[in-house]
């Protein structure tokens, strides 16, 4: 199977689908792990092909993954389960888009990494579309091409969201891993997918300490991502916290959309402060915010017990 790369034939825009704010990725080579991932209560489970894969154990890896994701409902509540398939620059990318459309064995989500042009992209989502799937695929932002290459990446027709992947883009760039360090390249990738419409979701976390998982996580939520990538399944739930609102947030949104309501839409304050619509907006999302924590610590806590 061959991947075209031109672009006479773009496919129609794809669904960001449910937010999801809690990722779990699973190496591809290690099956026995697939089901408790899919259990742990995260909102997407990624299977990897790519970098957790060696070589000579990517053809089993890439049956055991294509199975597995075969074989999941596509209903009932469950998590979306996605692969992060190879590049597609090479062999083994092919070979994965190729195995999932010749055994029709599409999962919810794709992850193409190492993007660093739309054309790679709109390749996958052409292979997608004529198979008639409703697979969305998502792309893997981790270097610093990709991010100067990120207005044309995030207008690819059918792209459902994208993802950082802040290690690689640290060995590319020469720089750390920190804070800092990723600043710029977190905010690029924010303000792209915002401009675009769809989702952006941040990088795992690397390091064993929950509070510096927890620190990282409030930045990228500060920064506007949707979503974080956890490594194992009890870095879930400091997710989930972090992406829920404080008590504080939370009881000033109420009481924005209170003021608002009883002004009748018009502008008005709240403790001094001036409330007008894009205020009330960002309190409505507080208060979604807040309700999908909610409903996600519970599940998450049911799991765990």
């Amino acid at each position: 199977m061959q991947l075209s790369l031109d672009r006479a034939r773009p496919a129609p825009p794809a669904a960001a689908g449910p937010g999801a704010r809690t990722w779990l990725v699973t190496p591809g080579i290690t099956p026995a792990w697939f089901a408790s991932a899919v259990g742990s209560g995260a909102e997407a489970v990624l299977l990897d092909l790519e970098d957790s894969v060696p070589a000579e154990a990517k053809a089993g890896a890439r049956e055991s993954v294509l199975t597995f994701t075969g074989r999941c409902p596509r209903s009932g509540g469950g998590p979306l389960v996605g692969v992060r398939i190879n590049s597609v620059d090479t062999p083994e990318g092919v070979r994965d888009v190729a195995a999932m459309a010749d055994g029709g064995l599409w999962p919810d989500l794709v992850v193409v990494p190492k993007v660093e042009s739309g054309d790679v992209v709109a390749a996958v989502v052409r292979s997608v579309r004529a198979a008639g799937a409703a697979t969305r695929v998502w792309a893997l932002i981790e270097s610093p091409r990709a991010v100067l290459a990120l207005p044309d990446i995030v207008r690819t027709p059918g792209l459902a969201g994208v993802l950082f992947g802040a290690a690689d883009y640290a060995a590319a760039a020469g720089c750390r891993i920190t804070p800092r360090a990723m600043w710029y390249p977190r905010s690029q990738l924010v303000t792209a997918a915002a401009a675009a419409g769809i989702p952006a979701v941040d990088s795992p976390h690397f390091s064993p300490d929950p509070g510096e998982l927890s620190r990282e996580t409030l930045e990228a939520v500060e920064l506007g991502f949707a979503g974080k990538v956890a490594i194992h399944p009890r870095q879930l739930p400091v997710i989930a916290q972090a992406f829920a609102p404080s008590p504080q947030e939370l009881e000033t949104a109420q009481a924005v959309l209170a003021a608002a309501a009883g002004s009748g839409g018009r502008i008005t304050t709240v403790d001094g402060a001036m409330v007008g619509p894009p205020l009330v907006e960002a309190a409505r999302a507080v208060v979604r915010r807040a309700e999908c924590a909610a409903a996600l610590t519970t599940t998450l806590t049911m799991k765990a017990s």
